[in-house]
């Protein structure tokens, strides 16, 4: 798109060259002059205030609720500027400043090492600058927290699309092999873990780590170069990495900066994921937990800028800005669930009578192991088999045989075999895979163990009865004679 046309007094320009940070322009004139041209007017915005680089030493600063104005001066030429979580960070070619939005007048300033700064990353605890000799994770206060180094690292060809940060991790796409992530915890600057970087089986485009919640479940979404948008958790707990695949044709991703909400452009739609977390607890829901909306408005190739509350800015090929309110109240439903006021959560959803909220509301309770409540919210949306099942969790006697039928619930029959046999619930665990007819595991346990062994032989009789079938595995057949 145009920006600006400006028609110097210079007589034709032969060659033009930027600067490596993209805010100087110098062209040679056919007058003999060598023309020097700097770039202003750049704007950042976040909630109410918006800031515009009016000179190439200074900014303006607009409260839009009541049109205070403050001009903010600095002693060398504004190279990068990030608006964000209450605070406003500024590079120029020798020095950082960090403005609060609550005091304009006394930043905190400190020297850079290099002033050739490429990218400004800001989480809600820290920030993070990338320039020519690597990448340096500051507090507000201006303390020097980490700085990450990762093999093969090139800090020039880093942008927003492959570098993300939230208050614990650091996540970074690598530049040698492309199908590669490595994660960082942000205090330390160590990788995270067994040190093993997430890999995926295609090149990755473009990474988001979520904001909010704990360590332990921080999650990272991602786009491939086939277009298909993936979750996965950072954390892995000794097991192999579980990538799920959510969403296909997406554009581009951004997560909410106070609820982990998950919103994209998915083949010509606006997609948000009002709980991404869903995949995990009960796939067949998470249709139902997405909000659509037509984005042909957006035309081709648009780039979502910010995700903050409950509005969306994207960026349009042409340049144009345009503006998305999403309803509130799956951020304020986020809010609840994290206090753990679950009463609170259904008298919301009660009042809001949507399906999608309802149906956050089951995952959630699920995954948070609140089966009255879960039992509630698939009531509502009507989903009846999995309230009597969540019933009869409920009325199991002990502990470990709820939690292990509440993994089952979510699809995790790993997990919840090992859960019963580690409390020693040897044919509940035989029963589950009776149930599920993993035969042959079925009967791996009972030979084990020594017990129920004529149980699994007598179900797989009936079972083989009920199909008219006869039986053809070698050692049902051996295990048949013996008993």
């Amino acid at each position: 798109w145009s920006y600006a046309l400006e028609k110097p007094n210079t007589g034709s320009i032969f060659n033009i060259s930027w600067s490596i940070d993209g805010t100087q322009l110098a062209g040679a004139c056919a007058n003999g002059h060598v023309i020097f041209a700097h770039i202003v007017e750049q704007r950042w915005e976040w909630k109410n205030f918006e800031i515009t680089l009016i000179k190439r030493r200074a900014m303006q600063v607009r409260d839009v609720l009541n049109d205070a104005v403050d001009v903010l001066e600095f002693r060398d030429r504004v190279m990068k500027a990030s608006l964000n979580y209450g605070h406003l960070v500024v590079s120029t070619s020798l020095q950082c400043h960090v403005f609060s939005t609550k005091n304009w007048n006394t930043p905190l300033i400190f020297d850079l090492k290099e002033g050739t700064v490429s990218l400004i990353l800001q989480a809600e605890r820290h920030f993070l600058l990338v320039d020519g000799g690597g990448l340096y994770l500051y507090s507000y206060e201006g303390r020097l927290i980490s700085s990450p180094k990762f093999p093969g690292m090139r800090t020039d060809v880093l942008n927003a699309q492959t570098v993300s940060l939230s208050n614990d991790t650091l996540a970074v796409r690598g530049k040698a092999d492309e199908k590669v992530i490595y994660i960082f915890e942000a205090l330390s600057g160590k990788p995270l873990g067994d040190g093993k970087p997430l890999t995926h089986k295609t090149e990755i485009v473009e990474i988001a780590l979520d904001q909010r919640g704990l360590t332990s479940e921080r999650k990272i979404a991602f786009i491939d170069k086939n277009r298909d948008l993936y979750i996965t958790s950072v954390k892995r707990f000794g097991k192999e990495q579980k990538i799920v695949k959510i969403g296909t044709m997406v554009q581009s991703l951004a997560w909410n900066d106070t609820s982990n909400i998950l919103c994209g452009i998915q083949d010509a739609h606006f997609t948000v994921w009002c709980y991404p977390n869903t995949v995990y607890v009960d796939k067949d829901l998470l249709p139902k937990t997405l909000y659509e909306k037509d984005g042909s408005e957006f035309s081709k190739n648009p780039q979502i800028v910010h995700f903050v509350g409950n509005q969306i800015t994207i960026r349009r090929a042409d340049g144009a800005l345009v503006h998305l309110n999403i309803s509130p109240y799956p951020a304020i439903l986020h809010d609840y669930v994290s206090g753990s006021k679950w009463e609170d959560a259904v008298r919301l959803c009660r009042f809001v009578k949507d399906q999608t909220l309802w149906a956050c509301l089951a995952a959630m309770a699920v995954a948070n192991k609140e089966m009255a409540t879960a039992e509630i919210a698939y009531a509502a949306i009507g989903e009846i088999d999995k309230v009597r099942y969540i019933k009869f969790i409920r009325d199991l006697p002990s502990k470990e045989s709820r939690m292990a039928h509440t993994l089952l619930f979510s699809g995790n029959t790993q997990e919840a075999e090992t859960l019963l046999l580690q409390a020693g619930l040897v044919y509940q665990a035989i029963q589950v895979n009776i149930d599920l007819y993993n035969w042959d595991r079925a009967l791996d346990l009972a030979v084990k163990h020594r017990t129920h062994v004529d149980t699994v032989l007598a179900h797989r009789q009936k079972y083989l009865r009920d199909f008219g079938r006869t039986e053809t595995n070698k050692r049902f057949l051996q295990y048949a004679e013996g008993v």
